[in-house]
């Protein structure tokens, strides 16, 4: 069986938040079509316990910890050093070590590097003839730095500008040297394509996708609200930025409209490690914040009407994803489906981030479930499955197939690394 390194900034398993859902289904897809080497990163102490798993599924397995305090520290050394804070942070001599020790005792085919932080390891890697080499970024984070910028006020809005720009540089790099550079929607790959015109036949499109078979609305599952309760659902990692400016704006500015007309909603914040300020959020007469769950299907197999917030937004959300799939009827802003090609009225609602978002929610909860929630069910089961997401990921990795041919290498840590039988 052909072999292919996998790098992760984050343990892949268990699939409890976005990037690690998208990780998981690629690492589990290509497992089942190679031998698959995993070197990645635990950074929440109760991920240790799923190592485990990890080497039930992969070959050989390098976790490193990573103590965000400490990666902290270490990134301000970009400061000195010109380098992106973000690749810094996750810099770790023992990884680049195993990197390069796999390189030279390993047949390995190809290398899939997850994240623009991960790249860096495997960049410019020199494999046998007819191996590739694909960086999956996800979204263009350096243009995300840029939106975080505008909007705070200095001395950050100099440390996120300073840091746009040299991750944009990286990720042109990346597209240049890499067989195969993809993101999840087509805004993102046009951002990229921006950045790096000459290079615009290496990158791709590969979409999240959706497990239809288990977020089924057909199970049965037991319901977690109170009985004469209008639930109002947001799932999502309550310590990422933008899911923590989306609910706080939904609860400061929607929700006291919304209970206005229906008294009975109440917001249900479902997601784990809720920061200060979404727990603080929990205060308010109307709103729950739960914190990490068991299982999220619960909740949205029962919600009276799944939100999607979000007023900064990349890419496809699984939470609009995991919404359509269980058939509840959806409100989201456009930039929560922005990365979703042919969605429309058919299967969710859309609105501007203002008084017809209310407007709309109150209509979904009064009103009887709509025929749009079978539409959505429908649509995702049809064009946004996992499988159909790995056959083109897969294809990538085969010899013979890409977006374009390599060029060119660099180095994987501080030295040019080659495997046996590639060329310099």
């Amino acid at each position: 069986m052909r072999e292919i390194l996998f790098l992760a900034h984050r343990i892949p398993y268990p699939p409890d938040k976005g990037d690690k859902i998208r990780s998981w289904h690629l690492l589990e897809g290509l497992a089942a079509r190679f031998r698959v080497h995993l070197g990645t990163f635990v950074d929440d102490p109760d991920d240790w316990q799923h190592v485990a798993k990890l080497r039930e599924v992969c070959g050989e397995v390098c976790v490193r910890p990573l103590d965000p305090r400490v990666a902290r520290l270490r990134s301000l050394a970009g400061l000195m050093t010109g380098r992106a804070l973000t690749l810094d942070y996750y810099r770790d001599a023992k990884l680049i070590e195993w990197v390069r020790r796999l390189a030279r005792e390993r047949p390995l085919a190809g290398t899939f590097a997850f994240s623009s932080s991960m790249a860096q390891y495997a960049e410019g890697l020199l494999l046998a003839p007819g191996a590739r080499r694909v960086v999956d970024l996800c979204d263009v984070d350096s243009d995300k730095w840029r939106q975080y910028a505008s909007v705070r006020a200095w001395p950050m809005s100099w440390v996120f500008g300073r840091e746009a720009r040299l991750l944009a540089a990286a990720e042109c790099r990346y597209i240049d040297s890499f067989d195969s550079t993809l993101v999840i929607a087509p805004a993102e790959a046009e951002i990229l394509r921006r950045l790096a015109p000459e290079s615009a036949e290496r990158i791709g499109i590969l979409p999240n996708g959706v497990d239809t078979s288990f977020f089924d609305p057909d199970q049965s599952f037991p319901n977690p609200f109170p009985a004469d309760s209008r639930s109002i659902v947001f799932t999502g990692a309550m310590d990422y930025h933008p899911n923590v400016d989306g609910v706080a704006w939904f609860a400061d500015e929607i929700l006291p409209q919304v209970r206005a007309r229906v008294p009975r909603a109440q917001f249900w914040i479902v997601g784990s490690k809720p920061t200060a300020e979404v727990r603080s959020l929990a205060r308010r007469e109307g709103v729950t914040v739960t914190g990490r769950v068991a299982d999220i299907r619960p909740y949205l197999a029962h919600a009276s009407v799944i939100v999607a917030p979000l007023r900064i937004a990349r890419g496809v959300q699984n939470k609009v994803l995991e919404g359509l799939a269980m058939a509840r009827p959806l409100v989201a802003t456009p930039n929560a489906v922005q990365g979703i090609e042919g969605i429309g009225r058919n299967e969710l609602v859309v609105a501007p981030a203002g008084g017809e978002f209310a407007a709309e929610v109150v209509r979904a909860l009064e009103l009887p479930l709509p025929s749009r929630v079978t539409a959505a069910r429908d649509f995702v089961a049809k064009r946004l499955t996992w499988n159909a997401q790995l056959d083109v990921l897969a294809a990538l990795l085969q010899a013979g197939h890409g977006l374009a041919p390599t060029r060119r290498s660099v180095t994987v840590g501080a030295e040019p690394v080659a495997l046996p039988g590639s060329q310099r």
